[in-house]
C-alpha cells in the first residue's frame, strides 16, 4: 500500500472511531437523562400568605372537618372530626374530636392544641404555644367565610427529618358544597400540599357517642 492510500486508510479509521465514540457518548447521555433523579428533599416550611383583613373572633366557635391532609398520613384514617376554637388573651385554642375509621366501636377521641398570636397585626398567623414543643411550628388561616367554611394549614420544621404538613377543611354544617370544596382546594398546591391525600372525613353515624361529654362546641 502505497503512502497515500496509507493515509486515506488512517483518516477513515479515525474518523470512523470519532462517530463510534460520538455515538456512545450520545448514549449515555441519553440514558442518564432518563434515570429520574431525586428531588432534593426541601426540609423548610413554605412561605404562606395568611389571610388579610382577617376577623379571629368571628372565625371562633365549633366546625365541622370537611377534609383532612397530613405528609405523615396515606390513607383516610378519621371520621367524625369537629374542632372548636376559642381565643383569649392573645392565645388561640382548638379542640376537637374525632374517631377512627377502623373502631368498629366508633370511640371518640379527643386533643388540643394551643398557639400564641405572635403579632396582632397579622391575627390569621399562629405559632405553636406550647412548651414541650421547641421547634417551629406554623398555622395560618388560608381564607374563611366565617359563616360556612374555613382553610387552615399548619406546616413544622423540624430537626433532622422533613417539614410536616397538615391541612383543614372546615365547615359550619355536615356537608360543604362540592364548588366551595373545589374551590378551596385550588389554593392548598402552592404550599406543597398534595391534594390527591387530602382526605374527606366522614360525618355520617356522629351520633352513637356525645362528643359534648368531651368539650362543649358552643363557646359563645
Amino acid at each position: 500500500m502505497d503512502r497515500g492510500k496509507r493515509v486515506a486508510f488512517y483518516e477513515r479509521v479515525g474518523y470512523s472511531c470519532l462517530i463510534i465514540a460520538l455515538l456512545m457518548a450520545l448514549c449515555i447521555d441519553d440514558t442518564c437523562s432518563q434515570i429520574p433523579r431525586r428531588r432534593p428533599r426541601n426540609d423548610k416550611c413554605p412561605k404562606v400568605r395568611a389571610m388579610r383583613n382577617f376577623g379571629l373572633n368571628a372565625m371562633m366557635g365549633s366546625w365541622y372537618v370537611i377534609q383532612y391532609f397530613a405528609s405523615t398520613e396515606m390513607f383516610p384514617e378519621y371520621g367524625c372530626m369537629r374542632s372548636s376554637f376559642v381565643t383569649s388573651d392573645g392565645f388561640v385554642t382548638m379542640n376537637f374530636t374525632y374517631v377512627f375509621l377502623d373502631d368498629p366501636d366508633a370511640t371518640f377521641q379527643q386533643g388540643n392544641i394551643t398557639w400564641i398570636i405572635p403579632n396582632y397585626g397579622q391575627p390569621a398567623h399562629w405559632v405553636h404555644a406550647e412548651s414541650s414543643y421547641e421547634e417551629i411550628y406554623n398555622t395560618y388561616v388560608i381564607d374563611t367565610d366565617y359563616r360556612s367554611w374555613a382553610l387552615i394549614m399548619h406546616c413544622a420544621e423540624k430537626t433532622k427529618s422533613q417539614k410536616y404538613l397538615s391541612a383543614l377543611m372546615l365547615a359550619r354544617e355536615p356537608t360543604l358544597g362540592q364548588n366551595v370544596i373545589n374551590f378551596l382546594r385550588e389554593k392548598l398546591p402552592r404550599y406543597d400540599i398534595d391534594v390527591e391525600n387530602m382526605f374527606p372525613i366522614p360525618q355520617e353515624n356522629c351520633t352513637r357517642m356525645d362528643a359534648y361529654a368531651y368539650y362543649a362546641y358552643n363557646t359563645s
